[in-house]
């Protein structure tokens, strides 16, 4: 390379390195449910028609109040109650219910009058109080514990809040709750989670950069020995990242859940390409050749099979954008994108630097090379010598693979996508054991011609399915609709006994109570809430435990069955965001086999350009459809519930694990160009590409692994099953290859 493109090449990357530097100050985070509802579900049209008519399910946050000893405690009680008073002035909170707020309306002959659920200024009623509560289905569950500990603040919040709206929401409830003395209190809501979630993301990515960071540089000094040596190599890979983290903040790319994967992609893919083209290089040195024919060589033989190797897991990247997940696809997008940039940056601005030095200034050449050259003619004569017992393993291996494949499920829960020891997975776990799940479980009702949702004979239905929900799906808690606010008007009407707390007997007794409820104004909720202006529609809402999206699929299944069996005036259909998020369970399978069948389709056309011979292809797709069944299988053996997150991790694989492939093979092609036999071929490649896929494979190993120090589940399944299957894709490369091309190629060809 000459003085003069070594110049270009490094102004070039000191601008885009200032620039960069400016990119990703702008970088946003973003955690959006509505980024996780399958793109063109029909289910999802249902349930966005659903909300133009009712709001929507999730705009809520729930604050629980925990007294160890009991809540029914004066000093406790009045706290709790200037809490619930005091929490609407927080900022995008809309409104607030508790049951220190709640009262028993009451008809009495002169008119209504409302008893507190609790008496709070009379401790002698508490008792009473306790055992009232206890019973009402409106509250258990819902705005106090079974256990009676623990009381729940309901509050309303402003709808489609964003992160800044979160942020403000949040700080401004805990400034709140930081001037009370509760032994502990637990959020569980929408804006918690957003806020909670991004603070994950950039610690996420943080970590794992700068341990992935530590890990190139051990790996560089383990080969090199030499500072320079590694300081190039470190460079390189930083710039890299650099380069490509600033341009997702300059092209407005919000990074989502997936992101912290990218710092790891980014210096293992780096680094990867970097020991690839310095080992080249001074391979080159080492036989006499001087710098500029050694650098131009490995530009040409090396740079074009990196070129390959990148196109080819950008490749594997893109086959994510069939996924109907948004952030699946934009991390899809991203990775390819970032594994391009790697590739740039390694040929432009590292092989320039290189360039400039000779092997001394380097790498230190010791005993080691001597051990990778033992090493090499060793599993090259394993490949010789057993052939047979390597094929049998691998057929066994595989049959193995399909067995555990078929173990397979899609049950994942909430909790496995919450980050590990972290206040917002507490919190859930409290919810779930205390009150109900984050879970919104909505059934639309579509009243029948001739009816409406405020016939007497309609809400009876309505209040059949409650009640059939409540006795046959312990799960399924907080039940509301519009039967709520008649059954509290006929206790009323029954002078607020609790065993009065239902529908009245008679339809001449409901049109009394109902002209009493058509007097209740719209903006105190009750009917506005549950039936829509029309009165041609109503809702069921209700909250379910995180029983895991097949169990609860399967659950649903069932309750369809009955209330289609079981119901005449109405129709009925289950919807909400829960239900709409747990399609993409649906969809996972469907998505992650097309989008690696396409992915296979088009590297099989670039290995055929590439080797121009069907023999080849096939050889040089066996050792990467391998790694692939292994994972499948692991996913089945160990367990994992296949879910979106953990669907990339085949991606990963098949766009990583073919570089080693390509570079094997074409050493071979490049040998074989020489003149050289099979067996020939063969031996000079392991002894000098070998090491260099070798190092590459453990670096992808450690760096995947780096991924256990994450907090975020998805994350670190993710980094387990890439390591241990790329190593795998090591093993078969190394071993499936030779025997498979000594078997199906021939001498002449």
């Amino acid at each position: 390379m000459t003085p003069r493109l070594r110049k270009i090449s490094f102004i070039t990357f000191g601008l885009l390195s200032l620039l960069s530097l400016y990119g990703i100050f702008q970088i946003k985070f973003s955690f959006d449910f509505e980024q996780f509802f399958p793109q063109g579900d029909p289910d999802l049209e249902f349930f966005q028609e659903f909300i133009e008519d009712f709001e929507t399910d999730d705009n809520f946050l729930i604050v629980a109040v925990e007294r160890k000893e009991g809540v029914f405690e004066q000093q406790f009680l009045e706290d709790f109650h200037d809490l619930t008073i005091k929490i609407k002035g927080v900022p995008y909170i809309t409104e607030s219910q508790s049951i220190t707020k709640f009262e028993y309306p009451i008809k009495t002959p002169f008119g209504m009058t409302t008893v507190p659920a609790i008496h709070i200024d009379k401790p002698e009623k508490y008792e009473a109080d306790k055992a009232k509560i206890l019973q009402d289905e409106r509250f258990v569950y819902n705005l106090i514990s079974e256990d009676a500990t623990t009381l729940a603040i309901f509050t309303r919040t402003e709808t489609g809040m964003m992160l800044e709206e979160s942020k403000d929401m949040m700080a401004g409830m805990d400034s709140l709750m930081a001037t009370y003395s509760f032994d502990d209190y637990h959020y569980l809501g929408r804006s918690y989670f957003t806020e909670e979630l991004v603070e994950m993301q950039f610690r996420e990515i943080l970590v794992s950069g700068i341990v992935s960071l530590f890990l190139v540089g051990l790996v560089m000094f383990y080969i090199f020995r030499r500072v320079r040596g590694i300081i190039i190599a470190i460079s390189s890979v930083g710039l890299g990242m650099l380069i490509f983290m600033g341009l997702m903040g300059l092209w407005g790319r919000e990074l989502s859940m997936m992101s912290a994967l990218y710092p790891v992609l980014m210096i293992i893919v780096g680094t990867s390409d970097v020991i690839h083209i310095m080992s080249k290089y001074i391979d080159e040195l080492r036989k006499g050749e001087d710098r500029t024919t050694a650098i131009n060589t490995t530009i040409r033989e090396i740079g074009m099979a990196t070129l390959l190797t990148s196109v080819t897991t950008a490749i594997g990247f893109l086959s994510l954008v069939s996924s109907r997940v948004i952030p699946i696809r934009e991390f899809g997008v991203n990775s390819a994108i970032g594994v391009l940039v790697a590739y740039f940056t390694v040929v432009c601005f590292t092989t320039a630097l290189i360039s400039m030095y000779d092997v001394d200034s380097l790498m230190k050449i010791g005993r080691g090379q001597k051990f990778w050259d033992k090493s090499m003619n060793w599993a090259y004569d394993f490949t010789k010598k057993y052939p047979v017992r390597i094929a049998i393993s691998a057929i066994a291996i595989t049959g193995l693979s399909f067995y555990g494949i078929s173990k397979i499920t899609t049950n994942y829960t909430i909790v496995h996508n919450l980050p590990i020891g972290a206040k917002i997975t507490e919190d859930f776990l409290f919810f779930e054991k205390k009150f109900t799940g984050f879970r919104p479980l909505e059934f639309a009702v579509t009243v029948k011609e001739g009816h409406k949702a405020t016939d007497y004979e309609v809400i009876k239905e309505i209040a059949k399915i409650e009640d059939h929900l409540r006795e046959n799906y312990p799960a399924v808690r907080a039940i509301a609709s519009i039967t709520t606010l008649y059954k509290s008007i006929n206790q009323a009407f029954n002078r607020g006994k609790t065993e009065e707390y239902k529908l009245p007997d008679t339809e001449a007794q409901f049109k009394k109570q109902k002209r009493f409820a058509d007097k209740i104004p719209e903006s105190s909720g009750g009917i506005a809430i549950m039936v829509s202006k029309d009165k041609q529609k109503a809702r069921i809402t209700s909250r379910v435990l995180d029983m895991g999206a097949d169990d609860l699929a399967a659950a649903g299944d069932k309750m369809d069955a009955w209330i289609s069996a079981n119901t005449k005036l109405i129709d009925v259909k289950r919807t909400g965001t829960g239900l709409i998020v747990d399609k993409n369970s649906v969809y996972v399978r469907e998505s992650l086999m097309y989008g690696l069948a396409m992915a296979i389709a088009i590297v099989s056309i670039l290995m055929g350009l590439l080797f121009k011979n069907v023999r080849m292809l096939f050889i040089s797709l066996v050792p990467n459809i391998f790694p692939l069944l292994l994972a499948g299988a692991l996913l089945g053996f160990l367990g994992i519930d296949l879910e979106a997150g953990v669907s990339i991790v085949f991606a990963v694989i098949f766009g990583i694990a073919v570089d080693d492939t390509i570079h094997f093979l074409s050493k071979y092609k490049l040998a074989r160009n020489k003149g050289k036999t099979i067996d020939e071929s063969l031996h000079v490649t392991f002894v000098e590409t070998g090491k260099a896929i070798v190092l590459t494979t453990l670096i992808l190993f450690f760096g995947f692994l780096i991924m256990l120090f994450s907090i975020h589940p998805p994350s670190v399944t993710v980094g387990l099953l890439v390591s241990l299957t790329l190593f795998t894709a090591l093993i078969a490369d190394l071993m499936l290859i030779p025997i498979l091309v000594r078997w199906f190629m021939k001498e002449k060809e």
